[in-house]
């Protein structure tokens, strides 16, 4: 009976709070077309994040009575009706003679937000507390962006700063069921990788045990939403984030709530969908799932073509994903420990147990010897290798065999003179080949160290470090991702231009360049 009353009151938050959190499209309605299908704003994430000057429904009246007048000008309408971001704002320049670790002292500043500076109309959701955003383009909080920039945070000993975004964190998660993708409200269909049970084990290392069960109600919130109408479904159906496996073990996938085209990137998603054979709201809704992968986008998403319009995110069990829930599993479990009810910790533990021999055998490749994702739909192991594939080793999930061959196939495949690179596949996709990302960097090496593969770790580390370092040296920047196969060229790909910053960079980097006692390469 509890079960379903948390699944009802579950479902009665993310109904209301999507309600009551207009979205520009919705508010908007006629105007937002026009503006992210004309050539405006050469990205359309632009005007969503664009402040309206005065009320909404009297901006739509002008509008209406307006665009049919000869001269009418939509640049000017918008530009006399919206405050558009990044206008005028003041650039910062970063000084290269004092060294990465000042800049990244000096980043903790430029990345900082008042939460008390949101606008009626605005797009962005409100927050109790501070934070820090990415940098660029991402002017808003992200979710498993924020578990990395921790890592930073904790080694420049801002424990109060890292206790305010969780205490963010677990207000969103009260209010709207779950953490969204970012504190937009364009971003309130789905969620992205669940790091927070994570970070409240970094909070742990500062404060003690005593946080993991006062965030107990969260993360029972958090999982509730991803696991929910889990015990209704039969072998090869899913809901939902859920989906019942042959066997019958509960696994889950990314998903999102519409299968309308992104907001934030409405007009490349309405030109894509003409080169789909998918029905517009699957392909939509595969587009957004991707999304809430935080790979957006990424050939472990799509058939062996490679290209944009096979998407199909939603047949896959990402191997991530359920390392990430297993971990959740656990911290509910160990909450109840520390509480001292030992059913409900055998309950959750059981779950996690579970989970991991669900891992163990819809995941592992022996033939590839590494750790992928599953197409519940076609029934079989995805074609790709990922560095996904190195989570099972950062939650302990892999046995020592699996660990060493993993090891072997980060060392021959994957390592690249700057660091892991993401995929073997160039597909022009920003989460493919020849990028690489801070955070699969911190899973591989972490997981590493957890199987005492420390050699090829630090290999990996200095490789990363030196390429961020050098980046940093030649232009003053640390990047949202960096091409690790051939270090003198820019990293490419993906719906934006590159952005500089940038929170996940910068937390991965100090957090490594302090583990490794390392300053200049």
């Amino acid at each position: 009976m509890k079960k379903l009353l948390l699944t009802l009151s579950l479902v009665i938050a993310f109904c209301f709070a999507r309600s009551q959190a207009l979205t520009p499209r919705q508010l908007f309605p006629g105007l937002f077309e026009a503006v992210q299908l004309s050539d405006i704003f050469p990205d359309n994430k632009t005007f969503v994040d664009a402040t309206p000057k005065r009320d909404p429904a009297l901006i739509i009246k002008d509008y209406e009575d307006q665009k049919g007048k000869p001269g009418f000008d939509l640049k000017q309408f918008v530009t006399d009706n919206f405050i558009i971001p990044g206008a005028n704002s003041v650039t910062f320049k970063s000084d290269i003679s004092l060294g990465v670790r000042k800049h990244i002292d000096t980043l903790w500043q430029v990345l900082y937000r008042k939460h008390d500076t949101v606008s009626k109309y605005s797009s962005l959701l409100t927050l109790p507390n501070d934070f820090i955003v990415p940098g660029g383009r991402f002017r808003e909080t992200y979710y498993w962006d924020t578990y990395f920039t921790m890592l930073g945070l904790q080694e420049s000993h801002k424990t109060a700063l890292i206790h305010n975004m969780i205490n963010n964190f677990a207000c969103l998660i009260d209010k709207y069921g779950f953490i969204p993708n970012g504190t937009r409200t364009y971003y309130l269909t789905r969620s992205q990788p669940p790091f927070f049970s994570l970070m409240i084990d970094l909070l742990a290392k500062d404060e003690g045990e005593k946080v993991i069960v006062k965030y107990q109600p969260e993360l029972l919130k958090e999982y509730a939403f991803w696991m929910m109408s889990a015990e209704k479904l039969k072998p090869g159906q899913a809901y939902r984030n859920v989906v019942c496996m042959p066997g019958g073990e509960i696994m889950n996938r990314y998903w999102d709530e519409s299968d309308k085209p992104r907001e934030e990137s409405f007009k490349k998603d309405v030109n894509a969908e003409k080169l789909t054979k998918e029905k517009p709201g699957d392909f939509y809704r595969n587009i957004r799932a991707a999304a809430e992968s935080g790979w957006d986008f990424s050939t472990r998403w799509m058939d062996t073509t490679g290209k944009l319009e096979t998407i199909q995110t939603t047949f896959i069990i990402p191997v991530d994903l359920n390392c990430l829930l297993y971990h959740l599993e656990l911290s509910v479990a160990q909450s109840y420990r520390l509480q001292g009810n030992i059913n409900k910790f055998n309950f959750y533990l059981a779950k996690a147990m579970m989970r991991k021999k669900a891992i163990q055998k819809y995941s592992w490749s022996e033939k590839d010897g590494w750790f992928m994702d599953y197409n519940w739909k076609l029934k079989h192991i995805t074609p790709n290798q990922t560095l996904a594939g190195v989570y099972p080793l950062e939650f302990k999930i892999a046995d020592a065999k699996q660990a060493a061959k993993v090891a072997n196939g980060l060392k021959t495949k994957f390592l690249k003179p700057g660091g892991l690179v993401t995929t073997f596949q160039r597909s022009g996709q920003q989460w493919d080949s020849p990028n690489a990302w801070a955070p699969l960097q911190y899973m591989a090496i972490d997981g590493l160290n957890n199987y005492h593969q420390n050699s090829l770790a630090r290999n990996i580390a200095e490789n990363w470090i030196r390429t961020n370092i050098s980046v940093f040296n030649n232009t003053g920047k640390l990047m949202e991702k960096y091409n690790v196969v051939d270090t003198d060229v820019k990293a490419g790909g993906g719906e934006y231009p590159l952005q500089d910053g940038f929170g996940w960079t910068n937390g991965v980097l100090l957090n490594l360049l302090n583990h490794y006692y390392i300053d200049q390469l």
